[in-house]
């Protein structure tokens, strides 16, 4: 099955901009800059990188909330509220979809994942079909962060799903960055389409991936692996580490 593009292009009109938060933010200025054209996402996986601040995972998460997911994280059937911290962006962000609509989706939220899990055994409580075993059969909160991240991405995601993703990697090792890594090129061999916000070179090492590089200025360039920005610094610190720390420790 070829991997899927549910939503073809993401735009945000120049009228959307209120002038504050999160409208000053790099990416997002740049988006309102380039109206009409907005910013294609392909088929199967695509990455945003981008320095903190940049406006990568504000990105994200509106357009979760835009395609109808719980701003706090989960599928588009969540409804809780634990606290809003979501920006206003999702609501004038516009989502050009393609002809084919997805089976299932998630929105994975690193920072609020404790407060999905907190739902999942609420749900899991309620009268009806049992949810735990879509997540593993064990509550995420009896496993560590990284396993039940790990639990989800395998057990949760299915075939012809969004997938929407904010640094999965928070809560990873190397080993499961990697874990991860397999299960996303499974997934885009299932006809999924996923986005994710990112700092991790080993998850940006997917083949056949798109790469976004969100530049301080905010302007969204397709860039290859070796170029990505946290290839070349992780790179370049791992050849040369003494010369960084001699800089880092003076300063």
């Amino acid at each position: 099955m070829s991997p899927a593009q549910f939503v073809r292009r993401v735009r945000l009109p120049a009228v959307a901009s209120t002038g504050g938060y999160p409208f000053t933010l790099p990416a997002v200025a740049w988006l309102a800059a380039v109206t009409d054209a907005g910013l294609e996402l392909p088929a199967g996986v695509t990455f945003l990188v981008g320095e903190n601040g940049t406006g990568k995972s504000t990105l994200v998460e509106a357009i979760a909330v835009a395609a109808g997911f719980n701003p706090e994280g989960g599928s588009q059937n969540f409804r809780f509220a634990t606290r809003a911290t979501e920006s206003s962006l999702g609501d004038s962000l516009v989502l050009s979809w393609g002809t084919r609509k997805p089976r299932t989706g998630f929105f994975l939220r690193a920072e609020s994942y404790y407060n999905v899990a907190s739902e999942i055994e609420r749900l899991d409580r309620e009268p009806g079909p049992r949810l735990l075993p879509s997540y593993g059969g064990v509550s995420p909160h009896e496993r560590s962060h990284g396993e039940s991240f790990v639990d989800l991405v395998t057990h949760r995601f299915g075939p012809r799903g969004l997938y929407l993703l904010d640094e999965p990697e928070a809560a990873l090792s190397p080993r499961g960055c990697m874990a991860v890594l397999s299960r996303l090129a499974e997934l885009a061999g299932q006809g999924c389409q996923i986005v994710v916000a990112t700092h991790s070179p080993i998850l940006l090492a997917l083949p056949g991936a798109t790469i976004y590089e969100i530049a301080e200025t905010g302007e969204i360039e397709r860039v290859g692996f070796d170029e990505a920005l946290p290839v070349r610094i992780t790179r370049d610190f791992l050849a040369e580490p003494q010369r960084y720390l001699r800089h880092l420790l003076t300063e």
